[in-house]
Protein backbone atom coordinates (compact mmCIF):
# COMPACT_ATOMS: atom_id res chain seq x y z
CA UNK A 1 0.00 0.00 0.00
CA UNK A 2 1.08 3.40 -0.71
CA UNK A 3 1.53 5.99 1.90
CA UNK A 4 -1.20 8.58 2.28
CA UNK A 5 -0.08 12.11 3.27
CA UNK A 6 -2.69 14.86 3.89
CA UNK A 7 -1.98 17.83 4.01
CA UNK A 8 -4.59 19.94 6.55
CA UNK A 9 -5.05 23.80 5.62
CA UNK A 10 -6.13 25.20 9.03
CA UNK A 11 -6.72 28.72 7.71
CA UNK A 12 -9.26 27.67 6.15
CA UNK A 13 -11.48 25.92 9.02
CA UNK A 14 -10.48 28.87 10.51
CA UNK A 15 -12.24 31.03 7.80
CA UNK A 16 -15.44 28.66 8.43
CA UNK A 17 -15.40 28.23 11.80
CA UNK A 18 -15.93 31.90 12.61
CA UNK A 19 -18.31 32.51 9.60
CA UNK A 20 -21.89 34.11 10.39
CA UNK A 21 -23.40 31.05 9.48
CA UNK A 22 -21.84 28.65 11.54
CA UNK A 23 -21.93 31.54 14.51
CA UNK A 24 -25.70 31.96 13.62
CA UNK A 25 -26.51 27.70 13.32
CA UNK A 26 -24.32 27.71 18.04
CA UNK A 27 -26.85 30.54 18.72
CA UNK A 28 -29.64 28.79 17.01
CA UNK A 29 -29.23 25.90 19.38
CA UNK A 30 -27.81 27.77 22.46
CA UNK A 31 -31.20 30.02 21.99
CA UNK A 32 -33.39 26.46 21.90
CA UNK A 33 -31.57 25.11 24.65
CA UNK A 34 -31.95 28.05 26.82
CA UNK A 35 -35.88 27.68 26.02
CA UNK A 36 -36.40 24.30 26.82
CA UNK A 37 -34.03 25.36 30.15
CA UNK A 38 -36.61 27.55 31.30
CA UNK A 39 -39.89 25.63 30.58
CA UNK A 40 -38.31 22.92 32.50
CA UNK A 41 -36.96 24.81 35.46
CA UNK A 42 -37.95 23.81 38.62
CA UNK A 43 -39.72 27.21 39.95
CA UNK A 44 -39.18 28.10 44.08
CA UNK A 45 -38.35 31.63 43.76
CA UNK A 46 -37.98 31.61 40.08
CA UNK A 47 -34.45 33.24 39.88
CA UNK A 48 -32.95 30.20 39.16
CA UNK A 49 -35.45 30.64 35.70
CA UNK A 50 -34.74 33.91 35.49
CA UNK A 51 -30.90 33.41 36.03
CA UNK A 52 -30.21 31.67 32.68
CA UNK A 53 -28.95 33.20 29.98
CA UNK A 54 -26.94 33.11 27.07
CA UNK A 55 -22.95 34.05 26.52
CA UNK A 56 -21.05 34.42 23.61
CA UNK A 57 -17.79 33.02 24.51
CA UNK A 58 -14.49 33.61 21.91
CA UNK A 59 -12.63 30.19 21.62
CA UNK A 60 -9.49 29.11 19.65
CA UNK A 61 -10.98 28.56 16.55
CA UNK A 62 -15.02 29.82 16.32
CA UNK A 63 -17.42 31.96 18.93
CA UNK A 64 -19.24 29.46 20.86
CA UNK A 65 -22.73 30.36 22.41
CA UNK A 66 -23.30 28.93 26.17
CA UNK A 67 -26.45 28.92 28.33
CA UNK A 68 -25.14 30.29 31.67
CA UNK A 69 -26.77 30.36 35.08
CA UNK A 70 -25.98 33.39 36.86
CA UNK A 71 -28.53 32.79 40.00
CA UNK A 72 -25.99 31.43 43.06
CA UNK A 73 -27.86 28.18 43.43
CA UNK A 74 -27.25 27.47 39.31
CA UNK A 75 -25.11 24.70 40.34
CA UNK A 76 -26.98 23.09 43.39
CA UNK A 77 -30.13 23.05 41.32
CA UNK A 78 -28.68 21.49 38.40
CA UNK A 79 -26.62 18.63 40.65
CA UNK A 80 -30.11 17.86 42.00
CA UNK A 81 -32.54 18.32 38.39
CA UNK A 82 -29.82 17.99 35.73
CA UNK A 83 -31.87 20.43 33.75
CA UNK A 84 -29.56 22.17 32.11
CA UNK A 85 -27.70 18.85 30.83
CA UNK A 86 -31.23 17.75 29.74
CA UNK A 87 -32.43 20.60 27.48
CA UNK A 88 -28.79 20.11 26.12
CA UNK A 89 -29.85 16.39 24.90
CA UNK A 90 -33.77 18.08 24.00
CA UNK A 91 -31.86 19.73 21.18
CA UNK A 92 -28.73 17.91 20.44
CA UNK A 93 -30.51 15.85 17.21
CA UNK A 94 -32.99 18.40 16.25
Amino acid sequence: MADVSIDFNQAYFNTILRSAGVESLCQEKAAAALAVAQANAPVKTGAYRHGLRLVRAERKYRWAWLVEGTDPKTLLVESRTGNLARALKAVRGK
